[in-house]
């Protein structure tokens, strides 16, 4: 199981988010992953926040409008008897942070509405790389390739994160070396060089001997040839004669092979 090989949207640098939004964005995705149901969360920033919407509302989306707009986004999550109306009800009662009254309707709530496009993309592709994963307890592995997949390597690292909690001996190794990795293509969507390359060792080092596949309780990741690709950008900030570029070569990181998992 591994995302669409078209490149995803975010695939490219990112700039650097207020903590306000990250932590909205962050309230979501963590619900999202301790429960599939939770996933409806994203749904409404990413119908909010759209400009599209901002277009043809700048007074507010009008509730019927908005829960029309949910409803086929959520067909696939089941939302049970009340549908998307009780879903919007238990999304206001538990994150009053999603939505501001205006003059007709609802609109972005003010912490995160200055960035409002960004977070209703990232909402969207978030929701949309959680979908169609089994449900079980495979579900937190299979999330976070997925989420590897879509390139939203801060999410990635959230949902790893509690498997690797719950892991011990040479299975949280391997899952630490995950999460370094996932974090080193954060710091290149900031394009933080010592981050990103400090990350990328700490992956390889945790990961050597590991091999192509890494089982766990929770399924198996095949690396394919991402490991190569960290190699790759590492060498690419070096000159050829071990020392680093005062400024790497952003152009060349990005260019080279994107990195994907695999989810068995």
């Amino acid at each position: 199981m591994s995302c669409s090989p078209r490149t995803p949207v975010f695939w490219q640098r990112q700039p650097r988010l207020p903590l306000p939004v990250l932590r909205f964005l962050g309230a979501r995705v963590h619900a999202a992953l301790a429960d599939p149901a939770d996933r409806a969360l994203l749904a409404w920033p990413a119908i909010l926040g759209a400009p599209k919407v901002r277009e043809e509302h700048p007074g507010g989306l009008p509730e019927a409008d908005l829960l029309a707009r949910a409803e086929p986004m959520l067909v696939a999550l089941r939302p049970g008897p009340a549908g998307a109306e009780g879903a919007w009800r238990d999304c206001l009662a538990r994150f009053p942070d999603t939505a501001d009254k205006g003059p007709t309707g609802w609109v972005p709530q003010r912490v995160w509405e200055p960035l409002g496009s960004l977070v209703s993309l990232r909402s969207g592709v978030a929701l949309l790389a959680l979908l169609g994963l089994p449900e079980d307890e495979r579900y937190p592995l299979a999330a976070g390739v997925s989420l590897f997949n879509a390139a939203l390597f801060h999410e990635c690292h959230d949902a790893l994160e509690v498997l690797w909690n719950a892991s011990e001996g040479p299975g949280k190794t391997a899952l630490q070396g995950l999460i370094l990795m996932a974090g080193g293509y954060h710091h290149l969507q900031l394009e933080n060089a010592p981050g990103m390359a400090g990350l990328w060792e700490d992956s390889l080092d945790a990961l050597a001997g590991v091999g192509d596949e890494i089982g766990t309780t929770w399924g198996t990741v095949r690396l394919g040839e991402t490991l190569e690709t960290m190699r790759a950008r590492l060498a690419a900030l070096e000159d050829g004669e071990g020392e680093r570029f005062s400024e790497p070569p952003w152009e060349r990181l990005w260019t080279l092979q994107r990195p994907e998992w695999e989810y068995m």
